[in-house]
């Protein structure tokens, strides 16, 4: 049921990025060897650095393979984000499945240290921070994963707090959301797992703010 709601079924990996939809395995496998490589490389270099040409280096690629399913290096970068998305939002369902909180507030904190945890054992996830204000071309809609997300938490607080699903609820939800990305991003900033203090605070806070509309 969770996983169905943050997930759903419109957040396939790589849909909008890639140039061609590979049915095979084999195919399949190098995206994934592909979009691996560009995670490490985006924790080296960052993602506004990042090359295509590094990219098939590091997958042991050719540089027309890459081209072969990403049209450029922003093609990449945006299939990336997807994909690290996804992997949050799966593993976040899957912690509030575990946990079931018996708290709207236990709930968001859930959301709060899964972020933070992906961080940690998610390679390139800093690539969450990666707008691309045109998406792939201009013709590509672009999407507001924080938004969409709200939406989405939304729609458990709901069904599961009592919660009522308007656009005020997805408003507050999308700024606590904002306040604790921004707070778990700032502790990773020197910290490779995280300053302790700073990470505890991102929850502390988007619960906090909320509570101000929802105590």
């Amino acid at each position: 049921m969770i996983e169905q709601i943050l997930v759903g079924t419109q957040d396939a990996p790589n849909g909008a990025a890639l140039r061609v939809e590979p049915a095979q395995e084999r195919s399949l496998a190098r995206i994934d060897a592909l979009l691996d490589a560009a995670a490490n490389v985006v924790d080296e270099v960052g993602f506004d650095r990042l090359t295509t040409a590094q990219v098939a280096e590091l997958a042991g690629a050719s540089i027309g393979t890459v081209y072969r399913y990403f049209p450029d290096r922003i093609a990449l970068l945006v299939a990336l984000r997807d994909r690290a998305v996804l992997r949050y939002r799966i593993a976040a369902a899957e912690a509030i499945e575990t946990a079931q909180p018996a708290t709207w507030q236990d709930a968001i904190t859930c959301l709060a240290d899964e972020f933070a945890t992906m961080f940690r054992i998610e390679p390139g996830f800093r690539i969450m921070r990666f707008e691309e204000v045109r998406g792939v071309d201009e013709d590509t809609p672009v999407v507001d994963h924080v938004h969409e997300f709200a939406e989405r938490v939304a729609e458990i607080l709901a069904s599961r707090y009592g919660f009522t699903h308007d656009d005020e609820l997805v408003f507050h939800l999308d700024i606590a959301s904002q306040m604790a990305e921004a707070l778990t991003e700032r502790a990773h900033l020197r910290q490779q797992h995280g300053d302790e203090r700073t990470l505890r605070e991102a929850s502390v806070v988007a619960v906090a703010y909320l509570e101000k509309y929802y105590a």
